[in-house]
């Protein structure tokens, strides 16, 4: 089950957003387009299909596609982990399957979805994952979306037992990041730890993650090769000052009034992007809301003040 010999992710890992046509589709050019940016602007590998990629809108049919496009286009220059974001183990191992064969170096699951599960049986949903594929699970600890927290004692067992080889935590819980990190550490590092809380990257490269998975870094992603170079060097006054312009960046998701946090947050970065020339069109999923004209030029005027637009080419 253990597949130490496998890519390893740290660094500057993006979750790749999911470009749209205004039907819907997969914009595969401006997928390509947004691949060819992320690496040339240094990024260390590529997340696909996380929340950020829009992943539970999209059929499984279309997920594969996504993934297909996103290793074509980073054609071995890094490494591609993909989300297999399913209700339970049986489904994420099919899915799991199906994008191991289109070449990911790595999966990625959340805990169980709809289910009512108790911790023994999440640590089996991990184990049955890992055995049904062949490169190295992730656990994704995103409880806002999947109501429950992987506890470091599930993360470390699951380790010990080469089940998993990494987490990435989207949690928002700095405190049990910070405990995690150490008892990490006590254990003699056997897991990669990402953080997905883009704001306080400097912070939590301070107190040991391994890298961080920031969704803004699909519109600037050379600001987090910057931030991250620094804190490799432990720089830790260029990378608050690099933190902070970042931040200041941030601010295109508080934009957006009185909408849902997938149309706020994805529809705010798809929108940067648009206004960058990176994607030609900021579609969100089916049923997810539009932003209007006036957030969009609030929008357009924050990447202005940052000298963000357009993208060089």
């Amino acid at each position: 089950m253990s597949h130490t010999s496998s890519p390893r992710f740290s660094g500057v890992v993006p979750p790749v957003a999911t470009p749209l046509h205004s039907d819907g589709t997969i914009d595969h050019d401006s997928l390509r387009k947004l691949i060819s940016h992320l690496i040339d602007a240094g990024v260390n590998g590529l997340f696909a299909l996380g929340s950020t990629g829009e992943t539970a809108y999209l059929t499984n049919a279309q997920r594969v596609e996504v993934v297909s496009t996103i290793v074509s286009a980073a054609d071995g220059r890094v490494p591609v982990i993909a989300g297999a974001i399913e209700l339970t183990s049986a489904r994420v191992a099919e899915l799991a399957r199906e994008l191991e064969a289109a070449g990911v170096d790595a999966i990625v699951a959340t805990a169980p979805l709809y289910t009512l599960n108790s911790m023994s049986e999440i640590a089996a949903h991990f184990r049955s994952i890992a055995d049904a594929i062949s490169v190295p699970l992730w656990a994704y600890d995103v409880p806002v979306r999947v109501h429950t927290k992987l506890s470091a004692a599930l993360l470390l067992q699951l380790a010990e037992e080469g089940v998993i080889a990494g987490v990435k935590d989207s949690s928002g819980d700095d405190v049990s990041f910070r405990r995690l990190v150490a008892a990490n550490e006590a254990a003699g590092h056997p897991l990669q730890l990402l953080t997905g809380h883009e704001v306080v990257v400097d912070a939590m490269g301070l107190a040991g993650a391994d890298g961080v998975v920031p969704g803004l870094a699909n519109v600037d992603p050379a600001g987090y090769v910057r931030l991250w170079d620094a804190v490799a060097k432990r720089d830790w006054e260029a990378a608050r000052t690099e933190q902070e312009r970042l931040n200041s960046l941030f601010e295109i998701v508080f934009q957006p009034k009185g909408l849902s946090p997938d149309a706020t947050g994805v529809g705010a970065f798809k929108a940067a992007m648009t206004i960058r020339g990176l994607i030609a069109t900021g579609t969100m999923a089916r049923t997810v809301e539009p932003l209007d004209g006036d957030t969009i030029e609030r929008i357009t005027g924050i990447l202005a003040e940052l000298d963000l637009s357009p993208a060089a080419s």
